[in-house]
């Protein structure tokens, strides 16, 4: 307890020194940037960051940092408790209680610390507009008494509200299976209220400033995901961000950042220079020494225990199913072929109990048990409920244990996937890997991706009777190429200005000149791809 309260302590006095050196540099940006009268660029985040700067936040703060020195006007879209309930702020286990906007407020206004008035047609107006939440009594009365069905697909005034905030709710709640009692129908509802009135203070905004184009956040919680919609539905250009694959990376794109899209020539081949520094990139990722968001989920891996291989040597073959964490396999773009992850999981067992002489290793991600972010539908939980651990060839497991899931796939017939990273890693090391849901490595041929419930279940039939499985050459030779471009392509390092801070899945400024950013290949490559319509992709 003592140390919990030192840590918080220490948090405290690193934030507040943090924000008064970003309040500084904001101040120094606004003297030093020049004037324009030119179509804006929008920036808006309200969903990552309360009172910590994220990572997000930085990459968000430092771009428009950019554009600003570069003489290209920058309008931000700031949250002054412009939601009655956002995501960040919900609080799962109370969702009535108070939001914390004081904080989160004053967080934002370090960020924007002397930010000048902009000119739009001949007119000054603030650079920074602060809305409000306004809650709109028609929208009330007809949200009051639906269930979490009708108001997952509600619509309003032609804004399909429901599916916009369903991803938010399923990620602060960590469940994809809504539970249709009072606290989710509630939170929903706020939700819903929240992204309408967003709705309409950010179409007021976007009259105003006339954007050029809108950079978002992630674009899947429902404030941006909102402004997002809407600014498409004008023909503006909108281009979301999120953490890239290596440490303090950020990857921009005219896509959904969170579905990763990546443009890769035909005619693009390793080099042997490339191939070298991916191998020594895989070397470590083997041996579970890499980091995600400021998370390692790999402190210790270990191998195969000997209980486990003698088990092993009972059976004809082995194969592991490797699951994913709710919000990843809850978004909009996952679940083409199966409604969610655990449709596809029940499918699975009953060919499980098909086929005794097959030993089915199933794998719970590290990322379930998260601190603070702990999945509530578990595979683990499904495992209890399923009673699939009692089958006789089946082995769970936990997200508590570091088996090396690497030294498994070694051992394999073949690999099961819904839409992990470990399926393009299993396709690298040249295993047949049989995908259940969309996943980014999926837009390249890297795996078996059978497009219906049937021909999943088929294919992993045929799987477990061959005799060998011929996996196309070009599969490995995709997943190499796709992950290349993920690690050294489209990750645009912000190592030079951010740092981990306390809690390495936040961060702080680093000290740095103001000249040292413009010239930060990263920002130039987010300049020509926001200004010059080009791939945001690192030059070789």
């Amino acid at each position: 307890m003592k140390e919990f309260f030192t840590q918080r302590i220490k948090r405290g006095i690193v934030r507040r020194l943090n924000n008064l050196k970003i309040a500084s540099v904001a101040r120094e940006v606004a003297r030093r940037e020049s004037q324009s009268n030119g179509a804006p660029v929008v920036f808006f985040k309200a969903s990552t960051g309360i009172d910590d700067l994220s990572w997000n936040s930085g990459f968000h703060l430092l771009a428009s940092w950019a554009f600003r020195l570069q003489g290209i006007p920058v309008a931000y879209f700031a949250c002054n408790a412009g939601m009655s309930k956002c995501v960040l702020g919900t609080n799962r286990d109370n969702p009535h209680k108070e939001m914390p906007c004081k904080s989160c407020v004053m967080q934002s206004k370090a960020l924007y610390a002397g930010v000048p008035k902009l000119t739009v047609d001949g007119g000054r107006q603030t650079a920074v507009n602060w809305f409000d939440f306004q809650r709109d009594s028609e929208l009330a009365s007809r949200i009051s008494s639906l269930s979490i069905s009708e108001l997952s697909t509600f619509h309003f005034h032609d804004l399909p509200l429901g599916a916009l905030c369903l991803p938010g709710l399923r990620w602060v709640l960590r469940i994809h299976h809504l539970n249709d009692d009072e606290n989710t129908r509630y939170l929903l509802r706020e939700y819903i209220l929240s992204a309408w009135s967003v709705a309409r203070k950010f179409s007021k905004f976007l009259d105003q400033t006339d954007p050029r184009a809108v950079v978002v956040f992630n674009g899947q919680f429902f404030p941006e995901a909102t402004a997002r919609y809407i600014a498409q539905k004008r023909g503006l250009r909108v281009i979301t961000h999120e953490v890239g694959l290596q440490p303090a990376t950020a990857y921009f794109t005219d896509g959904e950042a969170t579905a990763y899209p990546i443009h890769i020539p035909d005619e693009f081949e390793l080099n042997d220079e490339q191939n070298k520094r991916l191998d020594a990139y895989l070397a470590k990722r083997f041996q579970g020494d890499f980091t995600m968001a400021g998370i390692k989920f790999w402190a210790d891996m270990k191998g195969l225990d000997e209980t486990f291989l003698q088990k092993a040597a009972g059976f004809r073959q082995i194969v592991p199913i490797f699951t994913n964490v709710i919000f990843d396999t809850s978004q909009p773009h996952a679940n083409t072929v199966f409604e969610d992850m655990f449709d596809w999981l029940d499918m699975t067992l009953e060919v499980i109990k098909e086929n005794p002489d097959t030993l089915f290793v199933i794998r719970a991600h590290p990322d379930e048990l998260r601190v603070r972010k702990s999945s509530r539908e578990t595979v683990e939980g499904w495992v209890a409920n399923r009673g699939a651990e009692k089958e006789a060839n089946v082995v769970f497991v936990s997200p508590r244990e570091t088996l090396s899931s690497y030294e498994l796939i070694q051992k394999s017939k073949f690999v099961m996937v819904y839409n992990s990273t470990i399926g393009l890693e299993a396709s690298i090391m040249g295993a047949a890997v049989l995908c259940a849901g969309r996943a980014r490595f999926t837009q390249y041929p890297t795996v078996f991706f059978p497009q219906t419930i049937e021909d999943v279940r088929r294919k992993m039939e045929e799987f477990l009777a061959a005799e060998n499985i011929e996996v196309p050459a070009e599969f490995k030779r995709n997943a190499r190429r796709f992950l290349y471009y993920q690690l050294y392509r489209t990750s645009l390092p912000f190592g030079d200005f951010l740092e981990p801070s306390v809690r390495t899945t936040q961060t702080k400024l680093k000290s740095f000149e103001l000249d040292e950013l413009m010239q930060s290949e990263s920002l130039k490559v987010i300049l020509d791809g926001v200004l010059g319509g080009k791939d945001f992709l690192l030059d070789e």
